[in-house]
Parts: structure tokens; sequence; C-alpha cells
């Protein structure tokens, strides 16, 4: 330890525990400016998490972290808070990502899991708590797609292009906002939830950016995961396994046949904003690692995107203009069965 950040760590560390007979180890680093170092004391562990102020404001993880744990979500526990230094001490959840737990024969029981959490936390009122999806910050989201994915592959849409991708945007922020509303996660996949030592729920992780919005938002984000891909048709399994766990109040006048159009269209509209936020991260912030993941992505939009005659126009511009230099730059999605 010898950066002045970290001997103010250090320090705060000590008055928390009241000792100083704690070892520090910092974990790699994520797609965000926070970290984390795992504190060891007496065989017992702990979590540090690090947001520089001027980088990231913790004060809504710890506002939502509060609030969730007063309503029986499994999150860690906050055992200490510097806001004006942005340090937390927090229960350690361990090192076990479900993502490193998946596979043909886990997933369903899993997946099952993460429903019925799922269903739980919508089943919260948070309306007051929670800012809206609102239908500027679902356009802003699909903007990232023409502010940095476009631009990286030397993409100037005409001014005919621009229209169609402005009502493309449009039809997808307005079928966002047509479903029922519930508090919304925002990046519930298995890299955010993680599987406790002798616990069934699973811990859930990085939730500061939660909001009120439409009900297939996080179960999309987990069953089209952006890191991992699923036979389609065991997909559509799992939206009618959801489907039926959920209240009735979300079911009136929609069934099934048109869950699946909401899944899939603010599926749509997820990969559209996590095609612009991986460039991003490359081009902006010099982290390359998510760019792997990019054709998975755009292999996900390309197939969802078939069935809806409303998307045509806009997925012949991706087909036609984007995918050649998009499959140059970035590669081709390898299909699962």
């Amino acid at each position: 330890m010898n950066t002045q950040r970290e001997q103010l760590i250090q320090t705060w560390i000590q008055s928390v525990l009241g000792s100083d007979q704690f070892e520090i180890n910092f974990l790699a680093g994520d797609a965000s400016f926070r970290r984390y170092a795992r504190i060891v004391l007496d065989h017992k562990t702990l979590m540090l998490m690090d947001a520089p102020p001027e980088k990231e404001d913790c004060a809504p993880f710890v506002n939502i972290d509060e609030f969730f744990a007063k309503h029986g979500v499994r999150v860690p526990q906050i055992l200490g808070k510097n806001l004006e230094h942005g340090f937390l001490l927090l229960e350690d959840f361990g090192d076990v990502l479900l993502s490193s737990l998946l596979n043909d024969q886990t997933v369903d029981a899993y997946y099952a899991q993460s429903f019925k959490q799922l269903v739980q936390l919508q089943a919260i009122d948070g309306k007051d708590q929670f800012p809206e999806y609102s239908y500027d910050k679902l356009i802003s989201e699909m903007q990232l797609l023409t502010d940095w994915m476009l631009p990286s592959l030397q993409i100037q849409p005409t001014a005919e292009q621009s229209a169609l991708i402005k009502r493309t945007f449009a039809i997808l922020a307005n079928a966002a906002l047509a479903q029922p509303q519930v508090i919304v996660h925002r990046d519930f996949h298995s890299r955010n939830l993680m599987h406790i030592a002798g616990e069934s729920d699973l811990g859930v992780i990085d939730f500061q950016d939660a909001v009120i919005g439409a009900d297939t938002y996080d179960l999309i984000s987990i069953a089209r995961d952006a890191y991992v891909q699923w036979n389609p048709e065991r997909v559509y399994t799992w939206f009618k396994l959801f489907y039926e766990v959920l209240p009735e109040t979300q079911k009136q006048d929609r069934d099934f046949a048109q869950f699946k159009k909401d899944a899939d269209l603010m599926a749509i509209q997820r990969h559209l904003k996590i095609l612009g936020i991986f460039v991003r991260l490359f081009e902006r912030d010099g982290k390359a690692g998510y760019l792997k993941d990019l054709p998975r992505v755009m292999w996900y939009l390309r197939q969802e995107s078939q069935v809806y005659p409303e998307l045509a126009a806009f997925m012949q511009f991706i087909e036609d203009v984007v995918m050649p230099k998009f499959t140059q730059k970035y590669g081709v999605y390898e299909v699962v069965a």
C-alpha cells in the first residue's frame, strides 16, 4: 500500500474494525471505476468497495442496498460506510458467480431459482424509491448504437436512414412503456448473481442502476445473457416458466404470445444499447475485454427481430450497411446448437 488513497483505505478499515491485524487483497476489475478488495481478519472475510467519488457516487448503492435488504432481497449487508471518500465495507458473498456453475445439467434449476427471486423483487412497491425507466432514457440508451458503434465502423447514416433509426427506436421505447412497470435491477445476469455457501437464495449484486420499468427486462437480461448463449427453444421454455409464476395482474389481457413479443422487443432494445456500450468501453475507457462478446449480441439482435415486420426495414439497414463492416472488424458469432 503506497498511494495516498490506499493509505486512506487502510486507516478507515482500521477504524471500522478496531484492529490493524487484517489483510487486504484487491480483486480484478470490471467495466466500472469501482474496485473491490477482500479483507481478512481472524479467519473471517469482508469486502471493501472503493468507489472514488469523482468517478462513481456510491450513495445510490447504499440507498438501494438498504431498501432491498429491508424488503427481503438477498443483497450484501453494509457493515461500514464513508460516502465522503467512497468506501463501503460489505458482507462477503464469496467468489462463486452463478455464471461459473451453469451447464446443460444445472442451468434450468438455477434459472428457476433466479426467476423466483425476480418475481419477489417485482412484487416490492418501489415507485417512490426508484426513477422511471422513461421514454427519453430508453431512447438515449439505444442512441449508444449510433453514437459509438456506427462511428467505430465509419458508418454515417443518410437522412433517410437516420429517420428510419429514429422511428425504430420509438417503436421499441413505446413497447417497453406499454408493459407492466415494476422494479428492474437492470443488469440481472449470471455474473451479477452469486452462489452463497449454505443458502438456496442467490446473492444479488451490482443493482445500483435499478429503475421502475418493463417486467420483461430482467428476464431477458439473464435468459439472453450477453456473455453466454443458450438454445433459443430453451430460452422460450424459460419465458413460459417465468410467465407462469407472474402474478395475475401482470397477465391481464396479455396471453403468452403477447408476453413473448414484449420480451423479444425489450431484448432488442437492450441489445442495441449493449452494442453501443461494449464499443464505448473500448473506445473511451480502453477496456477491450467486451469486444469478443459483440458478435453474440449482434447475433441475438438479428435472430430475435426476424418475426416482427415493424422492424424489417431497420434490420435491412443492419444487414446491408452495418453487417459487412461489423463482421470485418468484430468477427462472426459461432452459433451453439
